[in-house]
């Protein structure tokens, strides 16, 4: 029996796109195939810090979701977070892993992709001489999962945010990334429960801390991947800092679904209570 065709996969923020992921499923029809997808990770687009567990966390999810897909196609795949040069990262995944064949997937033309202004699909076929192919992937075509953005802070517990991610997630198949300033306090305690409350909910979630301005961490996560609908928590408005300070108008200026979820003081202490409990 041949050995399966390996595939190395090199792709960023189109990972999880559908036409790459097409790609793969057509060529597994054609014969076995195992695949290694790299994913560099990105530097934030705004903010003053750059949080690197953030950055990696983002790269993180979207190589998840592409293992989720691939697995589910009964496709063999395993995956790296690598250098944020990408040809860089095809010299080193050439050398380490010795692919039958290359993948570089990118945004559509030189305008969104700054791989192909950078001529990357060029410089990296001369680097090597194993089949370099080219996938284009359109991010506003659909896909096969939504992908929600969580925004919220001591809220992030409160019972009416766990039942509208549970509503959204019974209303079709999509993954969550909930996002916590990272200057709050108990912040990574908060994070840790809710991620825990959704993987028990059997809830595609992942999380991370991020900037502390709120719609700093937005903008900065959906320059690192395609996000299809925001879900913010709030307090009621007598008590928001972030309603005061007009965070939910700015973030809906990102011209995408906002679902805005008001928690109360009780029911975040309650939820905080019942979670150290």
């Amino acid at each position: 029996m041949a050995e399966p065709r390996h595939i190395l996969v090199v792709a960023n923020e189109t990972v999880a796109g559908k036409s790459l992921i097409g790609a793969l499923r057509s060529r597994a029809a054609d014969g076995p195939i195992r695949v290694t997808v790299i994913c560099p990770q990105n530097e934030p687009r705004a903010g003053f810090v750059v949080y690197a567990d953030s950055r990696r966390s983002s790269a993180d999810r979207r190589l998840r979701r592409t293992l989720d897909l691939l697995h589910e196609a009964g496709i063999a795949a395993r995956g790296a977070v690598v250098d944020p040069d990408p040809l860089q990262a095809i010299k080193d995944a050439i050398y380490e892993y010795d692919p039958d064949e290359i993948i570089i997937s990118t945004h559509p033309g030189e305008l969104k992709s700054s791989w192909l202004r950078a001529n990357l699909i060029e410089r990296a076929r001369k680097v090597t001489d194993k089949p370099v192919d080219h996938v284009v992937v359109d991010l506003e075509s659909p896909r096969e999962r939504a992908h929600v953005l969580v925004l919220a802070n001591q809220t992030v517990l409160g019972q009416p945010l766990l039942d509208a991610i549970h509503e959204r997630a019974a209303a079709g198949p999509a993954d969550f990334t909930l996002l916590i300033p990272a200057d709050a306090v108990g912040a990574e305690r908060r994070l840790k429960s809710v991620c825990s409350l959704m993987s028990q909910a059997g809830i595609e979630a992942s999380g991370h801390l991020v900037d502390p301005d709120p719609v700093i961490a937005v903008e900065n996560a959906i320059h690192d991947e395609k996000v299809d609908e925001i879900i913010v928590s709030t307090f009621p408005e007598a008590t928001s800092g972030w309603l005061r300070r007009d965070v939910l108008g700015r973030i809906r200026s990102f011209d995408l679904p906002v679902t805005h979820v008001v928690v109360t003081q009780r029911e975040a202490e309650a939820a905080e209570e019942s979670a150290v409990a």
